[in-house]
C-alpha cells in the first residue's frame, strides 16, 4: 500500500493497474480489504484505488467528528496527490455511498461513473442519528467487540453467517482492528449528513446500483426506488448477499461492475 499525507492524516492506499481510474470506497466501521477480490480482478483492466478512510485500517486518525463532506474531501485530495488528472468512477457502499452523495455535490466534475451499493440516499431520523451517538460512546467507552457481536447479523445474509465461517471471522477481525475514535468520529458524521434524495434527479453521469437480495439494511425495494430517481441508472440485485455483496459473492458483484465500466 501507498501512505500519502491528505489533508493533515495519513491515508494508507492501494493504487493498482491503468486505465480507467475506480476508486472504491469501503463501509462502516470496515477498511479497504472487503474489496480485495474487485481489487484483483478490476485491477488487470482498470487502475484500481481503494483507500482506508481516515480513521479506519491503516489510515491515520482524526477524533471528533468526521462529516462525510470531509471524507468526500479527502478522496478528491488523495486523487489528486496520486497524480491523477482524469475523471474517476466511484464506488462506494454503504457509508461509502453516503461519501459518494457528498463527492457529487461538491466535485461531480470529476465523476466519470458511479456506483452505489447497498446504501441510501435519505438522512437519519432522529431516532437513528441519537442511537449513532450512543453508540460512539459505547465504543469510546467498551471498545469494537459490542460494535462487531451487534452488526455482524445485520450486515450479512444468514446463509453466510450459517454456512461461511472463514466471512464472518475475517469481517469480525476487520472491526475489531478499527480505531475506536475513527468509529466515534464517522458514526458522529453519518448521523450528522443531509438528505441526498434532492441530489439523485441532478446525477449526471452513468450509475450503477447495486443491491443484496437479503439485505436488512438497505432493503433491495429501497435501492431500486433510488435507482428509479437517478436519471439512466442501472440496478442490479446480488443473490446470496446481504449488506456485503462484495465479501459474501465478490464473482457476481465483480462481474457487475466490470459489465458496468466497460460501457
Amino acid at each position: 500500500m501507498k501512505t500519502l499525507s491528505v489533508n493533515g492524516v495519513r491515508v494508507a492506499t492501494v493504487d493498482r493497474g491503468g486505465g480507467l481510474p475506480i476508486l472504491l470506497v469501503h463501509g462502516f466501521p470496515l477498511d479497504h480489504t472487503m474489496w480485495d477480490a474487485q481489487v484483483e480482478v478490476l485491477s488487470g483492466r482498470f487502475r484500481v484505488i481503494a483507500p482506508d478512510l481516515r480513521g479506519f485500517g491503516q489510515s491515520g486518525v482524526a477524533a471528533g467528528t468526521v462529516t462525510m463532506d470531509q471524507f468526500a474531501d479527502d478522496l478528491a485530495a488523495l486523487v489528486d496527490a496520486l497524480g491523477m488528472h482524469e475523471r474517476v468512477v466511484l464506488c462506494g457502499l454503504s457509508m461509502g455511498g453516503y461519501i459518494a452523495f457528498a463527492f457529487c455535490r461538491k466535485y461531480a466534475a470529476r465523476l466519470r461513473g458511479l456506483v452505489l451499493c447497498d446504501t441510501r440516499a435519505t438522512a437519519d431520523t432522529p431516532e437513528a442519528a441519537a442511537g449513532r451517538w450512543e453508540t460512539a460512546q459505547r465504543v469510546l467507552r467498551e471498545g469494537t467487540a459490542p460494535l462487531a457481536d451487534t452488526m455482524l447479523p445485520k450486515l450479512l445474509a444468514p446463509a453466510t453467517l450459517a454456512k461461511r465461517p472463514a466471512i464472518v471471522a475475517a469481517l469480525r477481525k476487520m472491526i475489531l482492528a478499527s480505531d475506536p475514535r475513527g468509529i466515534a468520529a464517522a458514526l458522529r458524521g453519518m448521523a450528522e449528513r443531509p438528505d441526498s434524495t434532492p441530489l439523485l434527479t441532478e446525477i449526471a453521469c452513468p450509475t450503477l446500483v447495486l443491491a443484496g437480495q437479503e439485505d436488512a439494511l438497505s432493503p433491495v425495494d429501497e435501492m431500486q426506488a433510488l435507482a428509479r430517481q437517478i436519471p439512466s441508472a442501472q440496478f442490479v440485485t446480488i443473490s446470496g448477499a446481504g449488506h456485503l455483496p462484495p465479501l459474501e459473492q465478490p464473482a457476481e458483484t465483480t462481474a457487475a461492475i466490470e459489465g458496468f465500466l466497460r460501457l
